[in-house]
């Protein structure tokens, strides 16, 4: 091969000197790295560029809208950067609008920097008390009536540090001395019972200062406690009555006398329906075909009807059937309920942002949804939503009490609609994996952000179906990753909800497991359905019939439990109408699979 070492040639120092000018001056990004793009598949190691500057991708995923690199931390780093000195500025304006006998509350006006500011400091004199994402911050376990002096600092992503902001001396507020206790709550009642649950609902009490918390007493003793009018009680045993009793606490630990003993019994235990196969159906035209709810294939237990959406804001729900008048599609209902089946309106969607960031957004969608259920006669309720629709805010990092307003909304609001049903109303859900099993590598942002949601309900929640389509590939329970569309990748994904995971990878914040009848996998029908993750039948019954009966397929995947999880729920599939374009090769083959396991 002819070498260009023969041709080289000493070239002018100028135009040395011009060529690592123009290098210099070219804008940070590395050579050949595309812009990145929302709906794409990254992989592990990936470089992109956002807004001139490089970030590596760190977990496998496909990009929505809101995921930008700067934004999601847990799914990018940067990539090589320009060494950045330059710190943010100071904050300012720091003060303290409220103060109670143990906590101080905290504002500032935000740093800028030229990256980006990561994080406040709070200093109490040299000591870091606290670390905020933004303004306000609350620093708890203080003494009463004590002078406290405090200082902030912002931290950029690259660890510059800015100088202190001014600082304020806020003194704790003087103990009241409080002999008073609250009144006794009333009304309390049973919002739903199930063979080892009782969920409970009562009117507040009044006190001088505040209540702090409710003793929820069962058969004499103190069950639990709940700072709000509600609480489930769990691991009770099936056919029993307790004597239940709620009682307010005040700051001062006074405490109510107990409310009037409401007598609640469990329900029978009953036995776990047969697997079920769900199945979306559209409520639009997107190519796929058009076709009547009456008429889809026998196949389908679960008829998800896609979707309410909002309109006008992301909180006010609306449904019209979109191939049908309002009586045939009533008329359809009533026909399908009478074949046995399950019809649900389900929320969301890709498309379908539902947002519910205040009191009046909750209250719009439950007024909405319940007028929707109520005209349709619908059987259930499905969660679907995507995208922005759920995201935990910065500083949210317990899923048994998350504060993001969005999801504590949703889960208020659901419940006020379970709460006005019967039993037998159900509900579901459909999330995507960066939502529930993405929970394992990261918590924040998208990533674990249905957990709350799910924790949530887990005792009213018929079953879960989450979206192992249009995902990458995900890290399971043995630390290895796994590719959608793979007989591995159901396996692995099912059982993180049957086993339980580490939130975090942390094994001191577990996401407890669900029950085995909770939990189902969903699948695209056909290649068309999806972006990825299409799995073909022969699969999915390998997949099955490991999951149910641990009967091994040979996979790189090995289950926790080698005996199987036998109560495993089913499938659900993207959609009705994409599996009658596919002349019903998903629904037939899955159905037969699901049949041989009952």
């Amino acid at each position: 091969m002819y070498s260009s070492i023969h041709r080289r040639a000493i070239r002018p120092l100028s135009v040395m000197i011009v060529a690592v000018l123009f290098v210099l001056l070219i804008p940070f990004q590395a050579f050949g790295a595309s812009a990145w793009a929302p709906n794409t598949v990254y992989q592990k190691g990936t470089v992109v560029t956002y807004q001139n500057i490089n970030y590596e991708c760190t977990q496998t995923h496909t990009s929505l809208n809101g995921w930008e690199p700067p934004n999601t931390p847990a799914l990018w780093k940067l990539s090589s950067a320009p060494v950045d000195t330059t710190p943010p500025t100071a904050p300012s304006s720091l003060q303290s609008p409220s103060q109670t006998t143990t906590t101080i509350t905290l504002t500032w006006q935000a740093s800028t920097d030229n990256i980006g500011v990561q994080q406040y400091r709070v200093y109490s004199g040299t000591t870091q008390v606290g670390t905020s994402a933004n303004s306000p911050y609350q620093i708890t376990g203080l003494s009463p009536n004590t002078l406290y002096s405090y200082t902030v600092r912002a931290v950029d992503a690259a660890g510059n540090v800015s100088t202190d902001s001014n600082t304020i001396q806020v003194r704790t507020a003087v103990p009241v001395v409080d002999n008073q206790p609250p009144t006794v709550p009333t009304n309390l009642r049973s919002t739903n019972t199930t063979n080892t649950t009782i969920s409970l609902a009562w009117d507040a009490s009044q006190d001088n200062i505040g209540v702090s918390q409710y003793e929820v007493i069962v058969n004499g003793q103190v069950a639990g406690t709940s700072a709000q009018t509600t609480f489930t009680i769990t691991s009770l045993t099936a056919s029993t009555t307790y004597a239940i009793a709620v009682r307010a606490v005040d700051e001062a630990n006074n405490r109510s006398a107990n409310s009037t003993i409401a007598s609640i019994t469990t329900k029978d235990t009953v036995a776990v329906a047969g697997k079920v196969l769900v199945g979306y159906w559209h409520n639009f035209n997107n190519g796929s075909t058009n076709i009547r709810l009456r008429d889809i294939s026998p196949n389908f237990d679960v008829i998800n009807v896609a979707f309410a959406e909002p309109v006008g804001d992301r909180a006010t729900m609306a449904f019209t059937p979109y191939n049908a008048t309002k009586e045939q599609f009533k008329a359809d209902i009533a026909e399908l309920r009478a074949k046995g089946k399950k019809v649900q309106i389900s929320i969301g969607g890709a498309e379908g942002t539902v947002e519910m960031n205040t009191e009046a957004d909750k209250q719009n969608f439950i007024r909405t949804m319940n007028a929707i259920i109520a005209e349709y006669n619908f059987d259930g309720l499905d969660i679907d939503l995507e995208g922005s629709s759920l995201a935990l805010a910065g500083g949210d990092t317990n899923f048994r009490s998350p504060t993001t307003p969005k999801i504590v909304n949703l889960i208020a609001a659901v419940r006020e609609i379970l709460s006005t049903k019967s039993a037998a109303f159900q509900l579901t859900m459909a999330p995507e994996t960066a939502y529930v099993q993405g929970g394992l590598v990261a918590y924040g942002g998208p990533w674990g952000a249905y957990l709350p949601v799910i924790h949530a309900f887990r005792d009213r929640m018929n079953f879960i179906h989450v979206q192992h389509y249009n995902t990458g590939s995900m890290t399971a329970l043995d630390g290895r990753s796994y590719s959608q569309g793979t007989t591995d990748f159901q396996v692995a994904m099912a059982e993180m909800l049957l086993a339980g995971f580490p939130i975090g990878n942390n094994p001191n914040n577990m996401f407890p497991a669900l029950r085995e009848d909770q939990v189902a996998i969903g699948l695209p029908a056909n290649q068309s359905a999806a972006g990825g993750g299409y799995t073909n039948p022969a699969d999915i019954d390998k997949a099955l019939k490991y999951i149910t009966k641990g009967i091994s397929y040979g996979g790189s995947y090995v289950l926790r439990k080698p005996t199987g999880y036998p109560n495993f729920r089913g499938v659900m599939t993207w959609s009705i109408n994409w599996d009658k374009v596919a002349n019903f090769g998903f629904s037939n083959p899955v159905r037969s699979s699901l049949n041989s396991l009952n």
